[in-house]
């Protein structure tokens, strides 16, 4: 999909084009054994089987099946471009937020416009991703994380004092940095085929009206702290449980994305110390422009003066150089490579929620095993007065088995396509980024060039 994930600093830019084609149960006895820690629970199953089907999805699923394939085969038709931008404080104090300016092009029929833009707070954005992570996780699909909070950084600006003028854009490199990110986030989320048309996300890029308040999302509210508690409850089981796993796919596709992960983070971490590094050569080459520049005042010598005071002139050049050079060593490949990281994470996630699928899957058939042995009992008590429940709870756990056999087998299918679509992707991405770095690294090297070839007459001057 011909999209550029690579997000520069300033705020004026091209669009960046998305690519279309691309409770107890019933009779059940003292003895059940409890689920492993982080599984749903057979006692939630009918939560897991009803509201997996939200009211937008009942709708989306009325979408016939050959115009969702026209939507991604229509060999660019269909596209969707957004981009935020204009970053603004809004409010003062402590209650102060920042919104940004999302702006949409598209063709797609699912949009009442073709063009459009609406305000969105950066907690509407966390709210829009929960939304598609509560109805589409459980199902495997892969669904691209939103930034995490900076609320250093968020107390700072709720600090600092009022604009002079409501709506004014404000310039802080993490606000720069979170921006870019919210992009890339919306950018991802809209490359998916099923949930570019998702009617909540549809509704956050198309209304006019303000969202209803994300307040499950704060870091440090109840639901934040309920959230922490889960996660350790998923790590411990992710930890503790081992699946028996019969499709060798799913093994080999494990070890390949634990592998990137491992390799991906070690590649982060050495462009932390690239940026940084350029970074402080930047400085440096600043202090020898300066130095140059004093040596140059009190030189008597004319030729060897004037030939300092233009290398002060080059050092002074090369230290923005240094510096764009940094920013495209973080904007181009450092946030790229920490989005993937991310998507790793996604995809660990839906691995995850398969383990949990057959967990539910073998708890079932466990209890189904143990209703049918309370009716044999029954059977050989000649205990007719239970017979009909035992029958009964054994019918019922019957269709539970199937239920949760048949997720197990949607969800494991689902992986399978999913990631057959990411690794297209993300083999695309990867190509784009390299290349892009690559010409502005070239460019950036020719600049330097030139400015030592216009120096070097000065230098040979020097009598």
């Amino acid at each position: 999909m011909e999209v550029d994930t690579a997000t520069t600093p300033e705020h004026n830019r091209e669009f960046a084009d998305v690519d279309i084609n691309n409770g107890s149960v019933s009779g059940a006895s003292d003895e059940e054994e409890v689920p492993a820690p982080g599984s749903v629970t057979l006692e939630q199953e009918n939560d897991l089987f009803v509201s997996a089907m939200t009211p937008s999805e009942v709708h989306q699923r009325r979408i016939s099946a050959s115009n969702l394939e026209e939507v991604l085969t229509d060999d660019g038709d269909y596209f969707i471009q957004i981009v935020i931008s204009d970053p603004q404080k809004v409010g003062d104090g402590m209650s102060s937020y920042l919104a940004y300016k999302v702006t949409t092009k598209t063709n797609i029929p699912k949009f009442k416009r073709n063009e459009f833009s609406t305000l969105r707070r950066f907690s509407d954005f966390l709210g829009i991703h929960d939304l598609l992570v509560n109805k589409y996780l459980r199902m495997g699909r892969i669904i691209p994380p939103a930034p995490s909070k900076n609320i250093i950084g968020s107390t700072k600006v709720k600090m600092s004092p009022q604009q002079t003028e409501p709506g004014t854009p404000i310039n802080q490199e993490w606000i720069e940095i979170r921006r870019a990110a919210l992009e890339r986030f919306v950018q991802r989320t809209a490359q998916h085929p099923v949930l570019r048309v998702d009617l909540d996300f549809i509704n956050f890029l198309e209304s006019d009206q303000e969202l209803p308040r994300a307040v499950n999302t704060s870091a440090l509210s109840g639901a934040g702290v309920i959230r922490l508690f889960n996660k350790v409850g998923e790590t411990v089981n992710k930890i503790t449980y081992k699946m028996d796993e019969n499709d060798p796919w799913f093994d080999d596709k494990i070890t390949e994305v634990e592998h990137l992960d491992s390799n991906l983070q070690k590649l982060s971490s050495a462009l932390k110390s690239l940026v940084s590094s350029r970074r402080e050569l930047s400085v440096l080459t600043g202090l020898v422009a300066k130095s140059a520049a004093m040596l140059s005042t009190c030189e008597e010598h004319t030729g060897l003066s004037r030939a300092l005071s233009n290398l002060a002139d080059v050092e002074e050049k090369i230290e923005l150089l240094r510096s764009e050079q940094a920013n495209s060593d973080f904007y181009i490949l450092a946030e790229f490579i920490k989005d993937y990281l991310g998507l790793f994470g996604a995809i660990k996630c839906i691995f995850h929620e398969r383990v949990k699928a057959f967990q539910n899957w073998q708890y079932a058939q466990m209890q189904l095993s143990k209703r049918r042995e309370n009716r044999g009992r029954f059977e050989l008590a000649n205990r007719a007065d239970k017979l009909d429940q035992a029958q009964q709870e054994v019918e019922e756990w019957q269709g539970k088995v199937q239920r949760c056999q048949q997720q197990f087998d949607d969800i494991s299918a689902e992986i399978k396509r999913e990631m057959e679509r990411f690794e297209l992707s993300r083999v695309k991405d990867f190509k784009a980024n390299i290349i892009k770095y690559i010409e502005v690294q070239m460019a950036h090297q020719q600049q330097i060039i030139s400015y030592w070839e216009a120096f070097a007459p000065f230098a040979r001057e020097i009598v």
